[in-house]
């Protein structure tokens, strides 16, 4: 029986490279899924941390949040790359921390999606893909600690078209575009969000 040649390759050859590139991009989808729960963890640890030094979880959730998003926009910043991956990381790790200490989840989800968006329109990042990222943190989080995933979702998109709003009128239709049909009823949202901006043109 003669042996299929592919390519002018023998098809074993071809076989083998399938393996080495398949066990190639499961080793490095390992290795991103390691990182994105470190990072995960350390902001989750920090904000409960920070959140149960300051004694006040209410007053506090705010200013922690904005800190946290601005340090990870920084780092993202400096190493070049990893804003729009390790957005969703972050934004997950703030409300499971926040969650951790009792404080308000809600607000601390549209905190972190507002100052992730600002901070993406600040170095130049997609806004509309960092807000995606971050509204899909806030709710992956909400669901794993069994808090109201509608409710958050649709708190933290109004804060993402919020954000938006602050930047352009560019910046508020793509993240529109790019949230409608992440929860159940945002194209309602999306328009009554900002219905005095309309207004006012």
């Amino acid at each position: 029986m003669t042996k299929k040649v592919v390519g002018g390759r023998p098809e074993e050859s071809i076989g083998r490279a399938e393996a080495t590139v398949k066990d190639g991009v499961i080793s490095s989808l390992n290795g991103i899924t390691e990182i994105e729960a470190g990072i995960v963890d350390l902001v989750r640890n920090t904000v409960s941390q920070a959140l149960m030094a300051a004694g006040s979880v209410a007053s506090e959730t705010i200013t922690i949040t904005k800190d946290v998003v601005k340090g990870a926009i920084q780092a993202t910043e400096e190493v070049g790359t990893g804003l729009i991956l390790s957005t969703k990381c972050v934004a997950k790790g703030v409300v499971m921390g926040v969650a951790d200490v009792g404080g308000d989840v809600a607000s601390a989800a549209t905190q972190t999606v507002k100052s992730s968006v600002k901070g993406a329109a600040d170095v130049g990042a997609d806004v509309a893909l960092v807000a995606r990222r971050a509204v899909d943190g806030v709710m992956v989080a909400t669901k794993e600690i069994g808090g109201n995933v509608e409710e958050v979702g649709k708190s933290a998109v109004i804060g993402a078209i919020e954000a938006a709003g602050a930047i352009s009128n560019t910046a508020v239709k793509a993240v529109k575009d790019i949230l409608v049909g992440v929860v159940e009823g945002v194209k309602e949202i999306s328009v009554t969000a900002l219905p005095s901006r309309n207004t006012r043109e």
